[in-house]
């Protein structure tokens, strides 16, 4: 790039759709758009002056990386995990963090939907054998999936979205959750795990990324399996023993699998994949595409892309993973003033005495706080100078002070 510019900088990784470019480019910012994810000594690099940056999964934001990126306000993930981002070292720098709960749900069930019905019909071995020349119409091991019982492991919004198109093909749906859930349709919760995996012919997996969840599904678990079970992995790919997985398919107990996430992944496009479920014919491997559809991308990009806008110039932080939602409608001429604070006591009234002080009326203000964060957005009357500004950030709770004009 030629020249000197004072526009915000936004940097946008691992292939983010057009969409999101289009946004943040038209909302101002220069965008600086790379295919691959980054590694934290080159996120230290480049993030300096960088106001907005969007990553997917395969790029994790630690502290050091947080601490070089001096002019960063927000964090989109163009996915729906968060746990690749160090959310405590965003937050203690007031930094927003975005994410998509809902745009690639569909694209994620479609996918889970297709393996059950290809692993149920032994498509994987029909293929195999065709590719190598075996005309084989033996009916032996293959099933409609209607009658069949699937059993759902996290009932968020995947896993009842799910629940609702396999009962449309006429399976029998069970499912755990560790929190309360409503059954959609003829569901049926189960109290344990235990009590899922024991009447399950189907298992598939939609937990999300909290470190509990790690190794939750281990040598125990699928010994618990019935014999010719399916299972499937669309979720996270620290939660399951691959090992074990494989010991279980190969010495027939279960009947197949398919898995989309994996403890380590590429980086990179042509960086070798490495599993120990590599040369299983009755296993499905596909490379963290669960929500990888154009239709998925494209809501997603514009979804993330414009709550990175929406928080950089209205300070909105609606659907916000780490920091209290807080959407007020802007006050015609008005300076929008934005503090993030402790939870402590007090603070509001003291943000308002230091307003009228200075002679400011406000015209629109609204609170959130959650946990030990507060945050406060104020409309006041245009001002000149930076007393005012200065005051509030030497208030002892103050994290985070800036301005819209």
């Amino acid at each position: 790039m030629e020249g000197v510019t004072t526009r915000p900088r936004a940097l946008l990784l691992e292939n983010v759709h057009d969409d999101a470019a289009f946004v943040l480019r038209d909302a101002g910012y220069d965008v600086e758009r790379l295919a691959q994810a980054l590694s934290e000594d080159e996120l230290v690099e480049r993030l300096p002056g960088v106001s907005l940056l969007g990553l997917r999964s395969n790029t994790t934001i630690t502290a050091r990386a947080l601490a070089a990126a001096d002019e960063l306000v927000a964090i989109g993930a163009f996915c729906i995990g968060t746990n690749q981002i160090d959310l405590t070292a965003a937050t203690d720098r007031g930094i927003a963090v975005f994410n998509a709960p809902f745009s690639n749900t569909r694209s994620v069930v479609e996918l889970a939907v297709s393996e059950v019905i290809a692993l149920t019909r032994r498509l994987t071995d029909k293929s195999s054998d065709m590719h190598a020349g075996i005309w084989d119409k033996s009916a032996v091991g293959s099933h409609e999936v209607r009658g069949r019982r699937l059993g759902i492991v996290g009932y968020g919004n995947i896993g009842s979205q799910l629940s609702v198109l396999a009962e449309a093909l006429g399976m029998s749906v069970l499912f755990y959750d560790t929190a309360d859930k409503l059954a959609l349709g003829n569901a049926r919760r189960c109290g344990t795990l235990e009590e899922l995996l024991a009447q399950s012919d189907v298992v598939s997996l939609h937990v999300d990324g909290r470190a509990g969840n790690s190794g939750l599904f281990g040598e125990e678990q699928l010994a618990r399996m019935r014999q010719g079970g399916i299972f499937l992995n669309l979720s996270r790919g620290f939660v399951v023993d691959h090992a074990a997985l494989r010991r279980h398919l190969e010495s027939g107990h279960l009947a197949g699998a398919a898995v989309d996430v994996f403890p380590s992944e590429p980086k990179r496009p042509g960086e070798e994949f490495v599993s120990v479920l590599r040369g299983l014919p009755n296993v499905i491997l596909t490379p963290h595409v669960g929500g990888s559809t154009e239709e998925a991308q494209q809501d997603i990009g514009n979804f993330v892309a414009g709550k990175l806008r929406d928080y950089a110039a209205e300070g909105s932080t609606a659907l916000s993973v780490n920091l209290p939602q807080v959407s007020l409608p802007r006050a015609p001429g008005t300076v929008r003033v934005l503090l993030l604070h402790t939870n402590t006591p007090g603070v509001l009234a003291t943000v308002n005495g230091l307003l009228a002080e200075h002679g400011l009326n406000i015209e629109g203000q609204l609170l959130g706080t959650s946990g030990a964060l507060g945050y406060v957005v104020t409309d006041v009357a245009r001002f000149e100078g930076d007393d005012v500004t200065k005051s509030l950030a030497a208030l002892p709770e103050t994290l985070r002070l800036w301005v819209l004009p």
